[in-house]
């Protein structure tokens, strides 16, 4: 289904854009052969041009402002937004969704999965004690399984945020299911889906490990194609 923000193929909560930047710099981001510092960059681009199009409603107000000429009528957002990337791949998207919304305040959930029963594990919560947002964006370049997403997800209701969005890079049709299943009010903003999980719980075709390509560690699981995500 084709909306002014991409497309929902299958699940009615998921929105992946088509936009042909966003096409082009995901194949990129996905090539082995990308490295560490054009990584990085990539994964700056495409949070800008998804956190872009999954802030298309938010709520603005008018106001009467100056220009150098007259007196002119516009519109602020009339919206306080807040970003948590979940750490530690999210933290690589934290820039660059400031830099389109410098007036979001950023807080930190932290998430491992155990590699034996694929669940998420909480090892970092820096959530004040009341929400002061009306829409917090979770950032996860990945949504695997969808266990670390919905983890978080159910921690920021828990903290009162009354509106939440996930935004991510690639996702597997498991993950999404599971959000859609877990937390069906919340947006699920992605550049692409992929085919599958495999036996490992990893995505397929995928990028490998977001946070060793991003931060240039030891891709111990990327040689194998894989990712650690939630």
């Amino acid at each position: 289904m084709a909306t002014a923000t991409g497309t929902r193929p299958a699940f009615a909560n998921l929105f992946v854009s088509d936009h042909p930047l966003v096409r082009h710099k995901i194949r990129m981001l996905a090539d082995r052969g990308t490295e560490s510092k054009l990584f990085r960059e990539l994964v700056n681009e495409l949070t800008s041009l998804m956190v872009y199009e999954a802030t298309s409603d938010l709520p603005v107000r008018a106001m009467t402002y100056q220009t150098p000429m007259e007196s002119a009528e516009g519109e602020e957002v009339a919206a306080r937004l807040g970003l948590v990337p979940i750490l530690r791949a999210g933290l690589g998207m934290t820039d660059a969704a400031l830099a389109i919304l410098p007036q979001a305040e950023v807080w930190h959930l932290g998430f491992r999965r155990d590699e034996e029963t694929h669940l998420p594990e909480s090892y970092y919560n820096r959530l004040p004690d009341v929400c002061p947002n009306d829409l917090v964006i979770v950032l996860d370049p990945l949504l695997a399984t969808g266990g670390s997403a919905s983890a978080a997800i159910a921690t920021l209701k828990r903290w009162g945020a009354p509106k939440i969005t996930f935004v991510g890079l690639i996702a597997a049709p498991e993950g999404v299911a599971r959000l859609e299943q877990d937390h069906p009010d919340v947006r699920v903003h992605v550049a692409r889906l992929d085919r599958e999980l495999d036996e490992d719980a990893y995505i397929r075709p995928g990028l490998g490990d977001a946070g060793d390509r991003m931060f240039g560690t030891e891709p111990s699981a990327w040689d194998e194609g894989n990712e650690v995500s939630g």
